[in-house]
């Protein structure tokens, strides 16, 4: 997956904003102040960091070597996926929405609604 590819699908979720609170080297994507993906898109190789819940955390860690904790992160919660080609496109963007999900389902339910969010479990 390619930087500008990457970008697209953060910033295609409803209310998705683009920050770059720590410079011009991390980008950073929020919906409602949240943040739900961060990482350096100027990185090679290519890595995310994603927000998960804990116990799926580890899961994809073990199953994936190119899943591992968050990188200066809250460990038990954020996971950062390198780009490295072994994880599918269509995989590293379930991920993405994973960790979309979760932002927006701690949000107050006025937020949610102003986002049209439904839950992946209630579509």
């Amino acid at each position: 997956m390619k930087p500008a590819a990457l970008r697209k699908i953060c910033l295609g979720f409803p209310g998705a904003r683009e920050e770059l609170p720590f410079g011009e080297d991390i980008n950073v994507y929020k919906v409602v102040g949240k943040v739900f993906a961060l990482g350096p898109l100027k990185a090679e190789p290519l890595r995310i960091s994603l927000k998960c819940e804990p116990d799926l955390a580890v899961r994809l860690r073990a199953e994936h070597p190119a899943i591992i904790p968050g990188y200066h992160l809250n460990k038990r919660h954020w996971n950062t996926v390198e780009l490295d080609g072994s994880l599918t496109d269509d995989f590293v963007r379930e991920l993405i929405e994973d960790s979309y999900d979760l932002v927006v389902a701690g949000l107050p339910k006025r937020e949610q609604e102003k986002l049209n969010w439904v839950a992946l479990s209630r579509e």
